[in-house]
């Protein structure tokens, strides 16, 4: 197996070595690679991720129990019902992901780019460069059934977590996630559908999080990415097989995306193991259906004021209710 690498590639090849593949990593960068993302993991996401293999050690990250949501004047929260969440900087995660691979016998070769999968000799070959995938690409696999794109923005910020909870701030037409990070540092991202709009330009918008943030000084530069919600025709053709956001994706705003590529990672896995890639095209399918449902409901929240007041409106009534759905995000239901 020959894996492009971000995350998910060293996920999947953790997982191809624990069904007794030899694999290959190659990334034209050198780790910790970081990114702009939320850096909160969700239990769901944990007990996947210890499923194949991997342990998130709980000294370097920071846990949360549960998440809460702000907005039109309201405030609800629930816990997950089973467990707690664990947020990692996206470069201490990255290192000890790729620390595993190579206790676990993957060969790394970092500042080796790729430049096209007609150059590698190997059984298997898995694209897991990104939304932006050249495996993908070239494999022909480039083919939406659907796809919107968003516009994210992380900051980190040097004050005391004020919560246990990663907290969802709604506005019009973005929103801004927190999650702690570490005793004395939290992460901000922001999410819109406007390249220009920054988290400095969108803290006005939510005076209760500018509050907070009274002070504090931001730690690093801001980071910025693109976030989908997108579909893909196919994620397999011959010996080539996508995963991650490569292989199509949900809106960040869902926290999903890791979770989903360690599930992609295990049916992938025995999928090459057995010698037959459409097992895992099937179970791509599958995984994605949860995530989806949810990444479209909170879109429809961003998209539509009324719907969003509404919505905000009967959880803040019925808490029960929102306790319910997050039991239904986090597959416990």
């Amino acid at each position: 197996m020959y894996s492009s690498s971000e995350v998910a590639g060293l996920v999947a090849a953790i997982a191809a070595r624990q069904k007794g593949l030899r694999v290959t990593v190659a990334d034209g960068s050198h780790p910790p690679i970081d990114k702009a993302c939320g850096e909160g993991l969700m239990p769901d996401s944990i007990a996947a991720a210890a499923r194949i293999g991997i342990h998130l050690p709980e000294h370097a990250g920071y846990r949360f129990r549960g998440i809460r949501f702000h907005g039109e004047g309201r405030q609800v929260e629930a816990d997950f019902p089973n467990g707690h969440g664990l947020a990692f900087r996206r470069t201490v995660l990255h290192a000890e992901l790729a620390a595993q691979a190579a206790d676990a016998g993957v060969e790394l070769r970092w500042n080796t780019p790729v430049m096209g999968i007609e150059e590698i000799k190997s059984r298997w070959i898995v694209g897991a460069d990104g939304l932006s995938s050249r495996v993908r690409r070239w494999a022909g696999l480039d083919r939406f059934a659907r796809k919107s794109v968003r516009f994210a923005y992380r900051r980190h910020y040097a004050v005391k977590p004020w919560t246990e909870f990663v907290e969802i701030y709604w506005g019009d037409a973005c929103q801004i996630y927190v999650t702690p990070v570490a005793p004395a540092e939290v992460t901000l991202a922001l999410i819109s559908h406007s390249p220009d709009l920054r988290l400095n330009l969108a803290l006005h918008k939510f005076p209760i999080l500018q509050a907070r943030l009274e002070g504090a000084a931001a730690t690093g530069r801001e980071r910025g990415a693109t976030t989908a919600n997108a579909r893909l025709k196919a994620v397999t053709r011959g010996n080539v097989a996508l995963i991650g956001d490569a292989s199509g994706s949900v809106d960040a705003i869902t926290g999903e995306g890791l979770c989903l590529a360690f599930h992609q990672a295990a049916a992938l896995a025995e999928a090459m193991a057995a010698g037959d890639l459409c097992t895992y095209a099937k179970k791509h399918r599958q995984f994605a259906r949860r995530p989806s449902i949810m990444a479209d409901l909170m879109l429809t929240m961003d998209r539509w004021t009324w719907v969003r007041r509404r919505a905000l409106s009967v959880f803040s009534a019925m808490p029960a209710g929102f306790a319910r759905i997050l039991a239904l995000h986090v597959n416990t239901l």
